[in-house]
């Protein structure tokens, strides 16, 4: 649970008039916050405080979750929530707020201005505010060192990507034994549908603690829109679309994965859109360097299938062409 290193605040820039804060504070639940679980290494499902003064972490946590923390986080310090409020009642605070349980905790510690995420809530900056800290946010990465991974974390992310590299040959492999009758394809239990091969990819994870949510299967046009996550039968000669995207139950660190595959005979167009791409692939792979910006590589690409004949656009009301983006990184 403390494979992260210790670090201290690395604050944006700033000038004169913007002095150093006193100290990073996040108020979220760190099953869905990545900063969070970054800084705690630790799941919880409901929101609770970071503050991070000088190198040293204080947690403020729930009864249901204070032993956990204080047995399983990377915090120095965790402090009750419900001490802190009941001590507040005593000083004839009828219903403490989480924020004021927070500028209590700050008091004490001598902090004054704290650096928040982007994300945080615009509602408890209010009230810090009223109670005349001051709160400035910084943009992602909120913390700079997880722009370049640990050996640890890399292993982490190696690790989920081989198991949806798994599930992913699974799939293929139920979709290259099915039948073709009336241009449906069917496997063991009847018509192969969409919906049996994304059970198929979450069992397996699942069986492995991976969890796969809203994969997509998408075939012929279901398809052309990017994130439609598909539905009903699968069909010979078109293309099936795979895009599978699991976290690990344990470490929370994602893989994400595609592939299009074609049961049966593609035809030319289909052909002449898979050609079209490889040379893109290949295009740019000689662009991309340190250095270099992804909009401009972006750009290239645009250009390349604009000149081959796919052009991005809105066309009779429809996005068509290449409107995703150029890149796919994880982690």
């Amino acid at each position: 649970d403390k494979y992260m290193p210790s670090r201290t605040p690395n604050p944006e820039p700033r000038t004169p008039s913007s002095p150093a804060p006193d100290a990073l504070l996040m108020l979220a639940a760190s099953e869905g916050d990545a900063n969070m679980y970054y800084a705690t290494g630790l799941f919880v499902p409901d929101p609770f405080t970071y503050i991070e003064q000088n190198g040293t972490t204080v947690l403020i946590m729930s009864d249901l979750e204070i032993d956990r923390a204080k047995a399983h986080s990377k915090a120095n310090t965790v402090l009750s929530l419900t001490a802190y409020q009941n001590r507040l009642k005593e000083r004839g605070l009828k219903s403490p707020k989480l924020t004021d349980v927070v500028a209590e905790v700050l008091k004490e510690r001598g902090i004054r201005s704290v650096l928040v995420p982007a994300t945080f809530p615009v509602g408890y900056a209010d009230q810090l505010r009223g109670k005349g800290f001051s709160v400035r946010s910084k943009a992602d990465p909120f913390f700079e060192e997880r722009t370049v991974k640990s050996a640890q974390e890399i292993a982490h992310i190696s690790d989920v990507s081989r198991h949806t590299e798994s599930a992913m040959r699974a799939a293929i492999a139920a979709i290259s034994q099915a039948t073709v009758r009336d241009g449906l394809l069917y496997g063991p239990d009847g018509v192969l549908t969409a919906e049996a091969i994304k059970r198929l990819i979450s069992v397996h994870l699942l069986e492995r603690d991976y969890i796969a949510q809203h994969t997509i299967i998408a075939c012929g046009v279901q398809g052309c829109d990017p994130h439609n996550q598909g539905s009903g039968p699968l069909r010979a000669g078109q293309p099936i679309i795979l895009d599978v995207f699991p976290k690990s139950a344990h470490t929370g660190y994602y893989a994400d994965i595609t592939r299009t595959v074609v049961k049966g005979r593609a035809s030319d167009a289909l052909k002449r859109v898979y050609d079209t791409l490889l040379a893109t692939q290949e295009l740019v792979f000689g662009r991309v360097k340190d250095g270099v910006e992804g909009q401009d590589v972006h750009r290239e690409v645009e250009e390349f299938f604009k000149q081959s004949g796919y052009e991005t656009g809105e066309i009779n009301g429809r996005m068509q062409g290449f409107f995703h983006g150029t890149g796919h990184g994880i982690g």
